[in-house]
């Protein structure tokens, strides 16, 4: 789950983070209201969509007076803000975060992640703050400092004073620094994110750090412990087929390709999109119908595969562990007959009562295509999935 960077301001502030004074506004009205309060000689105007690069995109303008303030609102308000991570269709700005100015004297990077490889937590900072951190990844790797926390252990002082001596602060501000990194932490572990960027976290000019960026990821195994954070979840910036997938307890995410995939596990669901494009296909969707995949949840599953205009074939990859496949034969059954599918399906079923599944299949008088294996299943689908397009 994401949030926008007014909410994880709200987050910072709890967590004693410095901020710029700022309020989140709704409609021109509410911005212009927002402007007057701030009384700044200088705002930025700041789209909110859950994406980053919206400065290159148009979403973020400087304003020195309120004409030049209304304009922007108005310009970015409604717009459809295109950036490198939206894609080409962009999202439609339908909130604005009206910010007081700072006086800039350095920009840096700081963020927090997990690091799966070596199961702890990775904190890195960068001189090069604005900037996105996969070009300095790429282009001067050096330029990034990283730690490994133990999230058992925790952040130790050491650590802390190692990173703002990577960005080459001293002084007052380097005492900041320091505080703020740790606050960073606690503020990371505590609201069971996965991730917390601040792109860019600046020195003033008169030597304060101050975070004019937030980005938070949140692990959704522990947001039943975020009632907070639920709270601020924004559907309309979440795809609509994954939101209807989650009320099935389904785990679903759209994709560019042509061959819809119901699959249960999620490695197996990795390894099915790959064989498709072995084939020389490309997968419409992950979909992990999880291991206790029913009849009821087969039928959901098929409803939100079709909701994608570009599915041209489906490809039912299930290995019966504790789930028994006669019980997905049946679903997929109940499935074709209901909806009216007018795509091609390939079946492929192996494992607990996978015999007595294929013969439901082979019974039921319905254009199913049967595949002995992954490879076969998979060249299947895409060579149907090619002649319907």
């Amino acid at each position: 789950m994401k949030i926008h960077e007014y909410q994880g301001k709200e987050l910072f502030k709890k967590h004693q983070i410095k901020i710029p004074v700022g309020i989140p506004a709704f409609s021109i009205e509410e911005a212009l209201k927002a402007y007057d309060l701030l009384d700044s000689d200088i705002v930025a105007i700041k789209a909110q969509i859950h994406a980053g690069g919206r400065g290159k995109g148009g979403g973020v303008k400087i304003a020195k007076n309120k004409d030049e303030a209304e304009n922007h609102i108005r310009n970015i308000l409604g717009m459809k803000l295109v950036t490198h991570q939206t894609g080409p269709k962009g999202k439609k700005v339908e909130r604005l975060y009206i910010e007081s100015g700072v006086n800039i004297k350095q920009e840096y990077y700081a963020a927090i992640t997990l690091d799966r490889n070596t199961e702890m937590d990775v904190f890195m900072v960068s001189t090069e703050g604005g900037v996105e951190i996969e070009k300095v990844a790429s282009e001067s790797p050096e330029k990034i400092i990283k730690i490994w926390v133990d999230p058992l252990v925790g952040i130790k002082q050491f650590q802390l004073r190692k990173l703002a001596f990577g960005l080459g602060i001293s002084g007052t501000a380097f005492k900041e620094a320091i505080d703020t990194f740790s606050k960073m932490y606690d503020c990371y572990q505590k609201n069971d994110a996965s991730l917390l960027e601040i792109n860019p976290l600046v020195l003033t000019t008169d030597n304060h750090i101050v975070a004019l960026d937030s980005k938070f990821n949140f692990d959704s195994n522990g947001l039943f412990r975020q009632s907070d954070i639920r709270e601020m979840r924004d559907l309309s910036e979440e795809d609509e087929m994954e939101i209807e997938a989650s009320k099935y307890s389904l785990n679903y995410i759209k994709l560019d390709g042509n061959v819809g995939c119901m699959v249960n596990g999620a490695g197996l669901a990795m390894a099915t999109m790959d064989i498709i494009k072995l084939a020389g296909g490309e997968p419409a969707n992950f979909l992990d119908v999880g291991g206790t995949a029913s009849a009821e949840t087969v039928k959901n599953g098929f409803r939100i595969i079709l909701s994608d205009k570009n599915v041209k074939s489906i490809l039912i990859n299930i290995f019966g562990g504790i789930v028994r496949c006669d019980l997905v034969a049946k679903g997929v059954v109940q499935a074709v007959k209901e909806l009216g599918l007018n795509v091609p399906v390939v079946v492929r079923l192996q494992g607990t009562n996978a015999e007595k599944a294929k013969k439901l299949l082979a019974e039921s008088d319905l254009s199913i295509i049967p595949a002995d294996g992954m490879k076969d299943a998979a060249e299947k689908a895409v060579k149907v999935a090619i002649k319907k397009d």
